[in-house]
């Protein structure tokens, strides 16, 4: 873990530049939103995830998160089927603020294009570099 102007990026894990990361397990991906995305939105206090056997494409939305600042849309970093959804963060929103590596994830996903969509998605290292970036704006 490394702490990027106040932002935890977690190593292990690959980002996009919609605010997600992806950690892969095996052949399932499990989807969040970084720390940078979830202190930029303050309290977090409603999710709608999609349903599980869902299909998600990569740059399109798959859910809504809506804090006490504004709602935002969910943007899928990967294209593949919901498997799983973590109703905790539906039921208590605020998971997602208090852990958004952990107990805060939001969907499982059997990718379909992972190979070639995983090289899209950015490294730790390239991560860290880009939240750089992103926390001197």
């Amino acid at each position: 873990m490394v702490n990027v102007e106040g932002y935890e990026v977690r190593e292990g894990l690959y980002y996009s530049k919609e605010w997600a990361w992806v950690k892969i397990e095996g052949n399932r991906a499990r989807i969040g939103i970084s720390d940078y995305a979830q202190k930029q939105l303050r309290e977090i206090v409603f999710v709608e995830l999609p349903g599980v056997e869902s299909e998600i494409r990569k740059g399109d939305p798959y859910g809504t998160i809506e804090s006490v600042k504004a709602v935002s849309d969910l943007i899928a970093p990967l294209t593949g089927k919901v498997i799983e959804v973590n109703d905790k963060v539906t039921e208590e929103p605020g998971t997602v603020n208090r852990d958004p590596y952990g107990d805060g994830w939001l969907i499982v996903i059997e990718p379909t294009k992972l190979n070639e969509e995983l090289r899209e998605l950015m490294t730790f290292e390239q991560a860290v570099e880009w939240y750089r970036e992103q926390a001197r704006k």
